[in-house]
């Protein structure tokens, strides 16, 4: 076993195979559209009207759909009333309308992925899942602006799409390896490249200037004890995570449950039963959600 270990390492981790270069080369293939700097410029600025921002919304048919369809979802209480982007601002909130673009974005920014290693659709519905448990559980937590607690679990295994578009063959070898040892494969991701895919995606979103309280969680969702800014963040996407996995919803490259951390669990200071009611409660805004924001993938 240690024969093979030093012939995976020297085959498959040349100098190269950093984080950093996974990030860059990731940069090259894959951008965030203009249009969300400019969006999250203008949101930001202090001058700055409702008009102002529906009209780089509108630029986007694609996004104005999306944006339409997810203020009438149960994801903001079915209002089924709300016929203008200017109404969904006035309800989503400039923020988390800002937050909700990204999360739809990096949807779109990925389209075309290849399924031989990551079945995307399934990987959606897993990731989009996880922001959907994420929020439910920061609604109950009565934390402000779910939304970021949304586009935290939309997006915490990127990084697993960029590993499976920059370094194919590695993740091959991480997968095959992981499912004959039993073991998870950041584990092994970790082990053979000192680096796993949580890493590698927070690392392109500060790549692409997203704030810290998305990208740290992204970063920590399997060690939410090393979250330093936002350590209930990372808390609740790890524990999202899990729940995804464990009862169903999507898929990704993991091959089996990852476990709990204790730690997290007990950040989050809630009763073990109250996890069927939040599961209850996020199901249907998990069907139509994953439905508007894949509909055109």
């Amino acid at each position: 076993m240690q024969q093979q270990k030093r012939h995976i390492m020297h085959t498959y981790r040349p100098n190269q195979i950093t984080v950093e270069a996974l990030v860059l080369k990731t940069g090259t293939i894959y951008s965030l559209p203009l249009f969300y700097n400019r969006l999250n410029e203008t949101i930001n600025h202090p001058r700055s009207s409702v008009s102002d921002i529906v009209k780089i919304i509108m630029e986007d048919q694609g996004l104005s759909a999306r944006i339409l369809k997810l203020a009438n979802s149960p994801m903001f209480g079915g209002y089924s009333n709300v016929d203008s982007i200017t109404k969904s601002v006035t309800i989503i909130g400039f923020q988390q309308l800002r937050d909700l673009a990204l999360a739809s974005s990096v949807l779109k920014v990925f389209k075309g992925v290849p399924d031989d290693l990551l079945t995307m659709a399934s990987f959606w519905i897993h990731s989009i899942s996880c922001g959907i448990i994420a929020r439910t559980l920061a609604s109950y937590l009565r934390e402000n602006n779910i939304e970021r607690f949304f586009v935290a679990g939309v997006l915490h295994d990127v990084g697993q799409i960029v590993m499976c578009s920059t370094v194919p063959e590695l993740v091959k070898e991480i997968r095959k390896k992981s499912i004959a040892l039993d073991r998870l494969c950041y584990k092994t991701e970790y082990e053979m490249l000192g680096f796993n895919h949580a890493g590698v995606g927070g690392a392109l979103l500060q790549h692409w200037r997203i704030p810290s309280s998305i990208s740290e969680p992204v970063s920590h969702h399997h060690s939410p004890g090393f979250a330093k800014q936002f350590p209930l963040e990372a808390a609740v996407v790890h524990i999202s995570d899990i729940i995804c996995h464990s009862t169903g919803f999507g898929g990704s490259i993991e091959h089996a449950v990852p476990e709990i951390d204790d730690d997290a669990w007990k950040r989050l200071n809630m009763p073990v039963a109250m996890l069927s009611n939040i599961i209850k409660q996020a199901e249907p805004v998990i069907a139509e959600t994953v439905s508007i924001l894949t509909e055109s993938l």
